[in-house]
């Protein structure tokens, strides 16, 4: 359905993404039963001994295709649906296929399933890898994960032992924990409406971009990833905060919700501090910051104690998080300039060993830039507080924070929500690892935040084409040209995103009245 008087042209545009990102999706759940990550599927396996395999040939032609329509289709729609509800109901037929396909694009739902067998019979995850712990499946998980701990929250194993112990096997408990990937999902539609119009964005294009992507229903549908769950309570808890500041039951209901996000991924804990903005009712000052933001911490550090001594694993998990670099991908910028480095020391005869310090460089820079991302956001906030310079205020801020259009305004809910987006940017790019469906994570706040939609939905078309339906990761086979070409990529970003000298010179509040060029 296409909004009312919408253009003929318009509406047979429209009409041509749907069937083409269906078509797309048909195909990829075909490359799926082809030769996608299922329990017998060869592991180790590269693109040309899959291509030498019988299904191979059809197997790559309709992954490649599928992704290319799928990724088009998405494209093609990317400043916004006709209507909110035309994009739910697309987003919807695109996953009909992908939820009855195999697990696409990885083999970490295996990884998943272990992790609750060995919850389930009694060991500790976060202590005893799963080919340790005897799990029947462990075969089926990549090698890399078979001697790793768990890396994922306690909330999470506790959803992963109730999958395995209703599925009555492999194939139901990943069926289960699809249907928990997916009710994780739906939580996340549910609330961005409410967020779309709290930060003052069409709900057409944030729901568009949020959900139709095809990381979305490649990875979080078909690869049924626990970073469905984080983002559905994630969204969930911004959502409480940014309809009801200043009520206490409200943020702490909301702080649970956050903290339950926490325990799946604790990647989530960055968007904390700015939901701590977005909590405060009236004038942003220190008091009113630590008489509503202490309700939110009230209800996140009680999620955290809660479901770590139910769990019986305390915090355990913490320590599992350290495994999570151990790959090098390229696709990480700060692993591409440590491999970059490690490269030209060889030429010279020497062995640097430098992607564990630039690792460590870029993760003491996010530190910093979370803490610089934060300020920024509580400065702007209290600029507002004063009537007199709300209209100063508010352009200056519209032109620090950059994506925010002129005629939009500045709001607290978008000032929050606009600062925890680019934490989530900041996480992902300076995290030691990435895989694709990290996207996911900046792009749900993305569609909701920025004004300007090609520099991140460009990169997230990208990353789609970054695996194969079994699971191969085609960064592995990249490694050095790839590394070089995200080093040159970071730095051409880096020149051209700087700030002219006169720009950082101008004190904000010089001449407001101006307009910086």
């Amino acid at each position: 359905m296409t909004a009312p008087g919408a253009p003929p042209a318009a509406s047979r545009s429209a009409r041509s993404a749907r069937y083409a990102g269906l078509a797309g999706a048909t195909l990829l759940a075909v490359a799926g039963y082809l030769g996608g990550a299922l329990p017998d599927a060869p592991l180790g396996a590269t693109p040309e001994s899959i291509w030498h395999t019988p299904n191979g040939p059809a197997t790559l032609t309709c992954w490649l295709t599928g992704t290319a329509l799928l990724v088009g289709a998405w494209w093609s729609m990317r400043a916004g649906a006709p209507s909110t509800r035309w994009a739910y109901h697309t987003a919807g037929l695109w996953t009909l296929p992908l939820l009855v396909a195999p697990p696409l694009g990885s083999r970490d739902v295996y990884s998943y399933a272990c992790q609750g067998w060995t919850y389930a019979h009694g060991v500790d995850p976060y202590a005893v890898p799963v080919a340790a712990a005897g799990c029947p499946w462990a075969d089926t998980v990549a090698p890399i994960w078979r001697d790793t701990p768990a890396p994922y929250g306690p909330v999470f194993v506790l959803l992963a032992a109730l999958a395995v112990s209703l599925g009555g096997g492999l194939t139901g408990a990943v069926v289960l924990l699809r249907v928990i990937a997916v009710a994780g999902l739906l939580l996340a539609a549910f609330c961005l409406p409410g967020l779309a119009r709290a930060a003052g964005v069409p709900t057409r294009r944030a729901a568009w971009l949020a959900l139709a992507g095809p990381l979305v229903g490649v990875h979080l549908v078909a690869g049924a990833h626990n970073d469905a769950v984080m983002l559905g309570l994630l969204l969930g808890g911004l959502l409480i905060v940014v309809r009801r500041p200043g009520r206490p039951s409200a943020l702490l209901l909301a702080g649970v919700l956050l903290g339950l996000a926490v325990t799946v991924k604790a990647s989530a804990v960055v968007v904390v501090p700015f939901a701590a903005l977005a909590a405060v009712h009236g004038r942003h000052t220190v008091r009113a910051l630590l008489r509503d933001g202490g309700w939110l911490a009230g209800g996140l550090l009680a999620a955290l104690l809660v479901t770590s001594a139910l769990s019986g694993l305390g915090f355990g998990w913490v320590g599992g998080l350290t495994h999570s670099g151990d790959s090098e991908q390229w696709t990480s910028p700060p692993t591409a300039v440590g491999l970059v480095v490690d490269y030209a020391g060889a030429l010279a005869g020497r062995d640097p060993h430098a992607v564990p310090v630039a690792r460590a460089v870029a993760l003491l820079l996010l530190a910093g830039v979370l803490v610089v991302l934060w300020w920024r956001a509580w400065q702007t906030l209290r600029g507002l507080n004063d009537d007199r310079l709300r209209v100063a205020g508010v352009e200056a801020a519209r032109v620090a924070w950059t994506a925010r259009p002129r005629a939009a305004g500045v709001t607290q809910p978008w000032v929050a929500l606009h600062g925890a987006t680019l934490a989530l940017v900041a996480t992902v790019v300076l995290s030691p690892v990435f895989h694709p469906w990290y996207a996911t994570w900046p792009l749900a706040l993305l569609a909701l935040a920025a004004s300007r939609t090609t520099w991140f939905v460009l990169p997230a078309a990208a990353a789609a084409f970054l695996a194969l339906p079994d699971g191969t990761n085609l960064a592995r086979f990249s490694k050095a040209p790839g590394a070089l070409a995200m080093t040159t990529l970071l730095v051409v970003v880096l020149v051209r995103t700087a700030p002219p000298a006169s720009l950082i010179r101008r004190l904000p509040g010089d001449n407001p009245d101006r307009t910086p060029g």
